[in-house]
């Protein structure tokens, strides 16, 4: 469905340019290639756009998500009617562009923080309608995939907080609402907000906007009771602190609405019919 609709977005009645510059039947070959260094996320959906089209296109992915690529490197072989090639083009370099720049940002995350026992996170700060697909980029990357939705998770936040009254009774209201199996998760401000959350049998806590300092004292004072996640502001060159606090894990939100895309480029030539 999303790659229909991103088709007709591009198309709408049809490619102006191809139909007026391409001979009808005219067939070409290319290939989708890297031209920067990173890691592909997105072969697979790229490859659905140029089937997508029609046209009896042949598509050969030359990379699988979570691949290291460079310049140059081939990502897909493509053969077939020039005008579907064309048509397919933009569609399908964006989301391969764009799924590409989450796993190459998230494996720089991820490289950060190695040997620390930090796990890096997403959220759901994705771009509305691309969800599935920017989380299994940032997997690809080599990090882990939070909560998809408000369904799949609980996660009391400072908004809920204050309408529950305090941390306290939000969690004790959480961790009685929860349905069997689903995790609940409590974010506090404080290191006072921290013992609320675990006094009321908190099993995973949001350390929220907390610096170095205090996220070890709340890894001190948690003692093992509670997994806890850092978050807030973490940047590329403040995770590696971050993680050696000893906390289990870091969510990054400028992974999925702050990667810049990876270059990607369609090259092909004419191919006799």
């Amino acid at each position: 469905d999303l790659i229909h609709r991103a088709l007709a977005e591009d198309l709408g009645e049809g490619d102006l340019t191809s139909a007026a510059v391409v001979p009808e039947g005219a067939r070409a070959r290319g290939s989708v290639v890297a031209k920067a260094d990173g890691v592909v996320a997105g072969v697979e959906v790229a490859a659905a756009v140029f089937e997508a089209v029609g046209g009896g296109l042949a598509v050969q992915p030359r990379a699988v998500d979570g691949d290291r690529v460079a310049p140059g490197d081939q990502l897909l072989a493509l053969s077939g009617d020039a005008r579907a090639l064309l048509a397919a083009e933009r569609v399908a370099l964006n989301l391969l562009g764009r799924l590409s720049g989450v796993a190459t940002l998230t494996a720089r995350y991820v490289a950060e923080v190695a040997g620390t026992g930090a796990r890096i996170l997403d959220t759901r700060k994705t771009t509305p309608g691309l969800r599935a697909l920017e989380k299994a980029a940032v997997v690809a990357g080599g990090g882990t995939s939070h909560r998809f939705g408000l369904f799949d998770a609980i996660l009391v936040k400072e908004n809920h907080v204050r309408v529950a009254g305090g941390v306290g009774e939000a969690t004790r209201r959480a961790l009685a609402g929860a349905p069997p199996g689903v995790t609940v998760e409590v974010e506090v401000e404080t290191l006072e907000e921290l013992d609320e959350a675990l006094a009321a049998g908190a099993g995973r806590v949001l350390l929220d906007n907390m610096g170095a300092d205090s996220l070890r004292a709340a890894v001190e004072r948690t003692a093992g009771r509670a997994e806890l996640e850092a978050s807030g502001g973490i940047e590329l060159d403040t995770v590696r602190a971050v993680a050696e606090s000893g906390v289990d894990f870091v969510s990054v939100g400028a992974l999925t609405h702050s990667a810049p895309a990876l270059d990607v480029s369609l090259l092909f030539e004419p191919e006799a019919g």
